[in-house]
């Protein structure tokens, strides 16, 4: 699969949004006309796809990386008996 340029847009922001001047908020209404939550909702279906990973590999598996540290979080703190670790 492919990715359309708008995908390839919201890859290229999420990579390089720190050097630009502005919030990243910012940068996503401005040069993507996208409110935030449809860009992170994106932002989450496009790391799933193989398309995305063979563009950008780099930032594709930060940001699993990342997504993956979330999760592990999250569901830690869910143990029946907080004692046993």
């Amino acid at each position: 699969m492919t990715l359309s340029d708008a995908d390839r847009a919201i890859l290229d922001l999420e990579r390089e949004w720190w050097t630009r001047p502005g919030t990243k908020a910012a940068a996503i209404r401005q040069e993507l006309g996208l409110s935030s939550s449809r860009y992170y909702r994106r932002v989450g279906q496009l790391l799933d796809l193989p398309g995305a990973l063979s563009y950008d590999p780099l930032t594709v598996k930060r940001l699993r990386r990342l997504r993956d540290q979330r999760r592990r979080h999250r569901y830690e703190g869910r143990r029946a008996d907080p004692e046993s670790r």
